[in-house]
């Protein structure tokens, strides 16, 4: 189980040491600038605006109450969010009924780039959670024009082996329920 992480941890980076934790609601605004201030995510609609604050709170609930992921946060000794990864276990029927363990939305605050967090994060991902997961096998997707990460990431010994596809999916409005209290206010 990934709740089982052990977290909070101590992680050792060129710049400064970082504590690596799990995410807490109170670390929403600063998850969500994490992924403004990155400019691929900000063509995606990730722009930090307070009326996307309700979607991204609902996301971090959901993200928490499943035991499969993990939301975490990386924070410097003034206690301000610099990092911010999501890891997925997902269990697999292919490689003999191998476990995966998925990493997705790594961000570092631009302040920060090139400061060894980034790779201080990585390594605690390959070294001690996928051990500690039991998952022998560490994958990620990155955007095609994310050349400077995929030059990070094969630097830290990932392989780019292979192709990935996206399909959008255009979804119904969600109906809104009526209010069970609407008709006694009114009458």
């Amino acid at each position: 189980m990934i709740s089982d992480l052990s977290l909070p941890v101590h992680l050792s980076a060129r710049g400064a040491d970082v504590l690596l934790r799990r995410a807490a609601p109170d670390d929403l605004r600063a998850i969500m600038r994490l992924l403004s201030d990155d400019p691929i995510s900000a063509g995606r609609g990730d722009v930090a605006g307070d009326e996307d604050a309700a979607a991204y709170a609902t996301a971090l609930e959901r993200i928490v109450l499943d035991p499969s992921n993990e939301l975490l946060v990386a924070v410097d000794d003034g206690r301000a969010v610099v990092g911010t990864l999501q890891l997925t276990v997902i269990p697999g029927m292919a490689r003999r009924g191998s476990t995966r363990l998925l990493v997705e939305a790594v961000r570092v605050a631009s302040t920060q780039r090139s400061s060894g967090v980034g790779s201080a994060l990585m390594r605690w991902v390959v070294e001690e959670a996928a051990v500690e997961l039991g998952t022998p096998l560490v994958q990620l997707t990155s955007d095609a024009a994310r050349t400077d990460a995929h030059r990070f990431y094969t630097r830290l010994g990932f392989v780019d082996s292979h192709v990935g596809f996206k399909y959008p999916v255009t979804l119904p409005d969600p109906v809104t329920q009526p209010d069970p209290g609407a008709d006694r206010r009114t009458s």
